[in-house]
């Protein structure tokens, strides 16, 4: 009596597909195209985490120089200003730290933006390519 896999992970999918007796299928070029396929995806999780990569060492980098700058604005107010005049550094450090957030914001968008943009871009070249391979499989069936 043959040995059942045990889980999906212990078949042998190019002997499974190859007792598959489908008419006129070249086995052989669906099974490149599946690899292809496989390809496509490994390379576009490497761009996405890639892009997550760079994304977190930015961030850090943010919040380090966000970090300086608290401690350097610190010391701006403990100056002994007049309390007009250290309401007025106060606001201005907030509004420049608020404007400054922003930006950082959009940036961080813009790089996850375009990491998943060019992932998604992989996989869609792939998709496209799969389709005129299957047309090219099904018209030399027909034939």
């Amino acid at each position: 009596m043959a040995k059942q896999p045990q889980s999906i992970f212990d078949m042998d999918f190019t002997k499974v597909m190859a007792d598959f007796k489908l008419p006129a299928v070249d086995m052989e070029a669906l099974l490149a195209s599946q690899r292809k396929n496989i390809e496509a995806f490994s390379a576009a999780n490497k761009v996405a985490l890639e892009g997550a990569q760079a994304v977190a060492k930015r961030n850090m980098e943010i919040v380090q120089a966000a970090v300086t700058e608290m401690s350097e604005a610190v010391k701006a107010l403990a100056g002994s200003e007049a309390p007009q005049a250290k309401a007025a550094r106060q606001a201005e450090l907030m509004k420049t730290a608020y404007e400054r957030a922003v930006t950082n914001m959009r940036e961080l968008a813009d790089m996850i933006q375009r990491a998943n943009g060019e992932a998604l871009g992989l996989i869609n070249k792939r998709f496209a390519e799969t389709m005129d391979e299957l047309k090219v499989m099904v018209e030399k069936a027909k034939a």
